[in-house]
């Protein structure tokens, strides 16, 4: 118990240290051990310092539940590392008791002013109170649209389309001949992987739409999908970009991630547009999202955890299905490329971004286009 409350000493300081030090608006103080009078030095601390607290309880007594997340989350951590699967499930049975002797739950009567949600047995139930700002109205509004169904989610681009082949940014082209193999391609890999009530999204752009008319199946269509709009830049080269707006070129590549075109859009703005299109992943089982480049590092990037800086730089690749499935703590990835060339269209992040570089040095990651 002592080490137990140095711990949670620690993690308090931690939280501290966040919102004084590091400027945080946002902390989450595992409480799972919490008692009464832990809970009060918790309200204690935030009011002296001006915080807000949200509490989240989760309670599940549905047996056939917690034996599935024991499966699923506990039977691979180190704790249970060659240990029989039975032996560990009795074990943790065992150790949920001793959290149960512990733990004190919030009181519905006593705790009324507190601001929290209680979430039963994973979602079946919910009961939220006293909601207070909209940081808290969005975190129970997130926590009320996840689930933790097994599913898989299928993210691939269009097929190749004709200002591919150019080296064009944006636009709203066709596709070309292998754009369209591509999307018989993926209509083949889509019906062999034998997918349970999938659903299928796509932009309102003219080859996402073009690649996702070759399943036979239909299909949903989000403007929120569409490809980031590069404003005065849509429908140029890179080498057109360098030579008519050198300083603007040389900008992006400082800062890719925050970085807005001339009357176009930044990388932030589509993680922002992208907020209803993630929640709607969240709540629904299995999909397969036909988008652009630029859409799918931010999908990707929400799924595996990338920070922003990384986000622009992610490879997605044209002509290659990416199978992410949810799991405890995490992501599984596989990838699939169906064997259709195509152009790449991957830009490697520059080293010189000065603005004063020769054009050379600019261009010096493009990749190749006709």
């Amino acid at each position: 118990m002592r080490i137990r409350k140095a711990c949670a000493a620690a993690a308090l300081k931690d939280v501290a240290a966040y919102f004084t030090k590091e400027q945080g608006q946002v902390a989450v103080f595992d409480a799972t051990n919490t008692t009464r009078e832990r809970r009060a030095i918790i309200i204690s601390f935030a009011k002296e310092k001006g915080y807000k607290v949200f509490f989240v309880e989760s309670i599940c007594d549905d047996p056939e539940i917690i034996a599935e997340n024991i499966r699923q989350v506990k039977f691979g951590s180190p704790d249970y590392v060659d240990r029989d699967i039975d032996e560990a499930m009795e074990d943790f049975i065992q150790r949920i008791d001793c959290y149960r002797a512990s733990y004190m739950p919030i009181d519905d009567e006593r705790d009324r002013k507190l601001s929290y949600i209680k979430i039963f047995d994973v979602g079946n139930r919910y009961l939220v109170n006293r909601v207070q700002d909209h940081i808290q109205s969005r975190i129970v509004y997130y926590l009320m649209n996840i689930h933790v169904t097994p599913r898989s989610i299928y993210l691939s681009r269009h097929g190749e389309s004709e200002l591919n082949l150019l080296g064009r940014i944006g636009g709203d082209s066709g596709l070309s001949p292998r754009g369209q193999k591509y999307a018989n391609a993926l209509a083949t890999f889509i019906k062999g992987q034998n997918i349970r009530d999938l659903k299928v999204w796509t932009s309102h752009m003219k080859r996402t739409i073009q690649t996702a008319e070759a399943l036979g199946v239909q299909y949903e269509q989000w403007k929120a999908l569409n490809e980031i709009d590069a404003g005065v830049c849509e429908e140029m080269t890179y080498e057109e970009i360098q030579e008519n707006y050198p300083e603007e070129f040389a900008l992006r590549d400082q800062d890719k991630y925050r970085y807005r075109y001339p009357k176009g859009e930044s990388y932030e703005d589509l993680v922002h547009r992208l907020e209803p299109v993630i929640m709607e992943l969240e709540r629904q089982e299995n999909v397969l999202v036909i988008c652009h480049q630029a859409i799918m590092r931010c999908l990707l990037a929400y799924f595996l955890d990338k920070p922003a800086d990384e986000l622009p730089y992610l490879r997605c690749p044209l002509h290659t299905v990416l199978k992410l499935t949810p799991i405890a703590y995490g992501c599984k990835v596989e990838s699939f490329f169906l064997n259709i060339e195509a152009v790449n269209t991957h830009r490697e992040r520059p080293v010189n971004v000065d603005i004063n570089r020769n054009p050379e040095e600019a261009l010096q990651t493009v990749p190749d286009h006709i």
